[in-house]
């Protein structure tokens, strides 16, 4: 089969296409035919060695942690599919989503709706799912007020939908050429940068009633004065920093339950993945290079099938 990956850690130079065997499902996996995959920053870090420099015998190493897809085999203890479904998920470890087939855990594949499009589908599984557990874990009620913090990009718009869908009130940080995407959510943005904690407290003297970081680092330290109760403080940006402000790394579910519920939230119409960018698989290179070098606008997908 196609596929893209590379066959040692480094930059956008050690990406290459690559001419594999066809996977075969092991006990609890989906072998998938491709048919769309999210492009994400996870991928061109996993390929940089940011998390850990791969083993020599690890290569070569396909791109790409989700898809969507078709169902073409089934292996062993999986209930719940069968060939020719069409689902969509997170990739099993050691396969990727760069490619003609890839392999799924069950437990971490959904069916797709018949509404949601392989595209939008193919971003579900991380940016969508992670932003359902965030604001699932700070336990808000209607009316009460949630910060994400860095609310531009894939998690926080998608946190910034499902919050306003539970009717509780959106305040956003970010930069201001985002305001008409951050508005459009039904949110209110405040300009990152120097005193960004005075603006909030202008609009919200009391503060807000949870924190949903997605930024850390200096952005989190700026506006963790703002929330009281600090089991209502979390981040998946930056675990260290939350930790040391008395906060929580965000826990995530990542089973079949969440991901059925963010896509029956796209069917619904209640739930837009902003997928700007699709990219057919020959220029999956430029794709990986729009999200790396931070010009992308939007979810990016290259289309596989």
């Amino acid at each position: 089969m196609k596929a893209f990956g590379y066959n040692s850690n480094g930059g956008p130079e050690v990406q290459e296409f690559l001419d594999l065997a066809m996977p075969s499902p092991l006990a609890g996996e989906l072998l998938v035919e491709v048919r769309a995959a999210g492009v994400y920053p996870v991928d061109w870090k996993i390929r940089s060695g940011a998390f850990g420099p791969s083993a020599p015998a690890d290569f070569p190493k396909v791109l790409g942690s989700e898809v969507s897809g078709v169902v073409r085999e089934i292996g062993q203890d999986v209930d719940g599919f069968a060939v020719g479904d069409e689902v969509f998920g997170s990739v099993a470890p050691g396969s990727g989503g760069f490619a003609e087939f890839a392999l799924l855990p069950a437990t971490a594949a959904a069916h797709k709706p018949l509404k949601v499009s392989f595209t939008d589908a193919a971003t579900l599984s991380v940016a969508a799912a992670t932003a359902y557990d965030g604001v699932a874990q700070v336990q808000l009620e209607a009316g009460q007020t949630l910060l994400i913090n860095g609310v531009s990009g894939g998690v926080g718009v998608a946190a910034a939908q499902i919050a306003r869908d539970l009717e509780i009130n959106v305040i956003g940080t970010a930069g201001a050429d985002k305001r008409p995407l951050i508005e459009s959510l039904g949110a209110t943005l405040v300009p990152y940068g120097d005193g960004v904690a005075g603006r909030i407290t202008d609009l919200l003297p009391d503060g807000v009633d949870a924190i949903f970081d997605l930024a850390g680092g200096t952005c989190l330290r700026d506006v963790v004065d703002l929330v009281a109760d600090r089991n209502k403080l979390i981040s998946a940006g930056d675990p260290e920093t939350v930790a040391e402000l008395g906060g929580h790394v965000i826990e995530r579910d990542r089973t079949q339950r969440v991901l059925d519920i963010v896509a029956d939230l796209v069917a619904e119409g209640k739930l837009d993945p902003h997928v700007e960018d699709v990219l057919s698989f020959d220029d999956v290179a430029a794709a990986m290079s729009a999200v790396e070098v931070g010009h992308a606008k939007g979810k990016v997908v290259v289309n596989v099938g």
